[in-house]
This record gives structure tokens, C-alpha cells and sequence, in this order.
């Protein structure tokens, strides 16, 4: 067992307050994107055995939100070890002959605090036979892994799932032919007519990829001018006579942090979702989505194969992702939580790579079991839990984590907090 030290990612698009917030502190002088528990090589946490120990991550290094500055203001600084690092030495000790069978000497599964203040990018991930693929592709090109041109920096695909804490807005999957027509019908400029038109001259999956093509292809994307004409139709159209008054008003937001950008417009073919406290939802392969605002807990295979479709300034391969891009309509999948014991609820996704339990605490003076096995993650998401691993005592409080490995397989909890527990099943 040892305790985590969660890795900030200060990205434009974050929240200065939301994960401060939620642990106490004030608002950072620069965006808290995320905060990454796990052992990706870009970003691994630290691992110590004394929760008082801290590392420093010094600035320009990931730590440009200063939220670690004020975790360890109050105590020393130590060089320490980092999850990758410790599970390299002995990778079947800490994760198990099965594990290593299963995805190598890795850990599969990455955790994640993501607050997005503003839209995150247009995206997609790839299938495992899409990535194992486009990996091998690119290096036999020659493009460096740390190339910010690269769509496959590693040969993993990348389902993930986020779990509300705040209320969560997102845009996932297209919708139905039938409904992109209503929602396009009767805005007043240019790119809603040649879209209707596209649609209705096929109203399928390939009618749906045509005119997803036409707004993200270089030869055919329409112009600055045009985006903001349709922003200003939608703004003109009132709640009353619109099929869809928050389609409408998205675009309209999202113009205003990308103005002139065509996925302001793509935002018009896919699905809104709002998932409130408690609510999760899970993105599988080849389904475009892009997360809107809120503060959530994102799980998902140790990947960051990414290939974006826009509302971004990074690089965008338009040809290899409109190949693994799925156009066929289909609703976002939500997620329930299955109830295994009366303080744990966990939510099965269809997927090996991970599974996200959450443990609510009521009564600080009974102990209680936590279903699980090792390798496993336990992030405190609120209030204060004292554990029992394997017999031995800890303590966490807000904010706090443990990676327990194989053989840490017996977890009894006691106290009044919320836990997140993340393991491969």
C-alpha cells in the first residue's frame, strides 16, 4: 500500500476554483484542468509511505495552478518515487500475475478530477485494433512520440466514463438523421441549408458522415463569416419556435470561446447531456464527444490516443479520424450504479479496463468491508475515513488517495466521507 499525490494538468480550458474548491483550498492563480491519479507516463502521481510526506513539482513542470504549493505549505518536501517507477521494479508483486497477463507491466486504468470551464475539444478515441494499428503506422514513419502531430502515442484504446459530482454538460454521439433535420430546419443562413440539404438527400449514417465531413474537412469547411451566421441564427431563433432551445443556445455558447471554428456548428448534429450529482456516463470507441462545463471523476484505459475533430488549435488529422469516426445515431449511454453493499455502489461498464465503485460513509463508528482486489486506486472524495488494509491503520481525509497492489485485498473502512475506489475487475 502507499499514498498518492495527484498530478495537476494546468490546461487552458479549466476551472481555476472547482478542485481547489472541493478540497478546501482557494482559487489557483492558473487553471486546475485535472488532477491525474495513476501511473501514465505523462503524468504519473507519487508514492509515499507517510501521508505527511509531499513532493514538490516544481513550476513550469505541470504545476503552474499552484494547488500542490498549498498541500504542502504547511509541512517538509521530499523527494520521492513515482507510481510508474515503483510498479516497473516488480511489476507481477504489485499488480498481479492476472493483470500482467491481461495488459503487461502496466497499470490499466488511469483516475481523473476533470473540471472544464470552458468546452474541451471535438473528439474521438480509438478502437485497440484502431490504436495497436496507428501506433505501429506512426513509428514506422518516424514521428517521436512527444510529436504534437502524433494521433497514437501509445497502442491502447481509451473508453472512458465520468462520473458527475457537480451537474455535467456534454455533447456525446450523433443524433438521429430525423432530428439533425428538425434542429437545422428553419435557421436562417447559408451552412444550416447546405447541411439540411446533405441530410435529407440521405437521411442515414452516411448522409450524417457526409455532411460531419464537409464542416471538418479542409476543402469544404465553412469560413469564419459563415460560423458566425449560423451562431447569430441561432441566437435569432426564439425558445418557442426552436425544435431544440438548447442545441440553439450550446452553439451559441460555445461560439464564444471558439469563434469561427466549424465545431460550433457540428455541435448542432450530437447529442446534449446533462448529468446531474451522482449521474455517470461512459464514451466507448468511435463516438465524437467533447465535455462542456462542471466537475467530475473521469476513468479510462491508461491511453492518450486522442484524435480531434474541433474546438481545439491542436492538431487535427481530419482523414484518420472520419475512418474510425461511428456516424450511426445512437443515445449517449448512462451508466447506473448497482448497489452490492449498503455503502458501495458500483458502476459496470462494458469494458475490462476499469470499474468505479463509489462508498458512502454515514456512520463514523461501524466498519464496514470494501468490496475490491488489487491493483486498485482509492481517491477520498469527501470527509474523513479511517482504513484497514491487510490489518494495518491509515487515515485519509479529503483529497487524499491510496494505490493498493495485489496482495492488499482486504479494505475495511470506518467514518463519515464519500470514497471513489477504481480497480480492473
Amino acid at each position: 500500500m502507499k499514498f498518492l499525490q495527484g498530478r495537476v494538468r494546468d490546461y487552458s480550458w479549466g476551472s481555476h476554483s472547482a478542485i481547489p474548491r472541493l478540497f478546501g483550498y482557494s482559487p489557483a492563480a492558473s487553471p486546475v484542468a485535472e488532477l491525474w491519479f495513476g501511473a501514465h507516463p505523462t503524468a504519473p502521481s507519487f508514492v509515499f509511505d507517510d501521508p505527511r510526506r509531499r513532493s514538490y513539482e516544481p513550476r513550469g513542470e505541470g504545476n503552474q495552478a499552484g494547488v500542490l504549493d498549498a498541500a504542502i505549505s504547511a509541512g517538509d518536501v521530499y523527494e520521492t518515487d513515482t507510481l510508474d517507477a515503483f510498479i516497473g521494479r516488480d511489476p507481477r508483486a504489485v499488480l498481479g500475475d492476472d493483470i500482467v497477463a491481461r495488459y503487461g507491466e502496466q497499470l490499466p486504468f488511469l483516475l481523473k478530477l476533470i473540471a472544464p470551464n470552458e468546452p474541451l475539444s471535438l473528439q474521438v478515441h480509438p478502437s485497440i485494433q484502431q490504436a495497436q494499428a496507428g501506433y505501429e503506422r506512426e513509428n514506422q514513419v518516424g514521428i517521436e512520440l512527444s510529436d504534437p502531430i502524433r494521433c497514437y502515442p501509445d497502442p491502447n484504446h481509451k473508453p472512458e466514463m465520468v462520473y458527475a459530482i457537480t451537474k455535467f454538460e456534454a455533447l456525446v454521439g450523433f443524433r438521429s438523421p430525423r432530428r439533425i433535420l428538425s434542429v437545422l430546419a428553419g435557421l436562417d443562413c447559408d451552412i444550416a441549408r447546405k447541411l439540411h440539404a446533405i441530410v435529407l438527400a440521405e437521411p442515414n449514417n452516411h448522409g450524417v458522415q457526409r455532411a460531419f465531413s464537409r464542416l471538418i474537412s479542409r476543402e469544404t469547411r465553412p469560413s469564419p463569416q459563415a460560423v458566425a451566421e449560423l451562431i447569430e441564427a441561432c441566437e435569432r431563433r426564439r425558445p418557442e419556435d426552436s425544435p431544440s432551445p438548447r442545441a440553439d443556445a450550446l452553439a451559441v455558447r460555445i461560439g464564444q470561446f471558439y469563434p469561427g471554428d466549424p465545431g460550433v456548428v457540428a455541435s448542432l448534429l450530437l447529442n446534449p447531456v446533462t448529468l446531474h450529482p451522482g449521474e455517470a456516463l461512459f464514451t466507448p470507441a468511435g463516438i465524437v464527444h467533447a465535455y462542456i462545463s462542471g466537475l467530475g471523476v473521469e476513468v479510462m484505459a491508461a491511453s492518450d490516443n486522442v484524435l480531434r475533430a474541433g474546438l481545439t488549435r491542436k492538431h487535427m488529422d481530419v482523414d484518420e479520424l472520419l475512418r474510425i469516426t461511428d456516424t450511426v445515431a445512437a443515445p449517449p449511454i448512462r451508466i447506473a450504479a448497482e448497489r452490492i453493499t449498503p455503502v458501495q455502489s458500483t458502476f459496470y461498464v462494458p469494458v475490462d479496463d476499469f470499474e468505479l465503485s463509489i462508498v458512502s460513509l454515514r456512520h463514523a463508528d461501524e466498519r464496514v468491508s470494501v468490496r475490491g482486489c488489487g491493483p486498485r486506486i482509492i481517491l477520498c472524495l469527501r470527509g474523513a475515513v479511517e482504513l484497514w488494509v491487510n490489518g494495518e491503520n491509515y487515515f485519509v481525509n479529503t483529497g487524499q488517495s491510496l494505490f493498493l497492489g495485489a496482495d492488499d485485498s482486504q479494505v475495511f473502512v470506518r467514518g463519515a466521507g464519500e470514497l471513489i475506489q477504481v480497480e480492473s475487475p
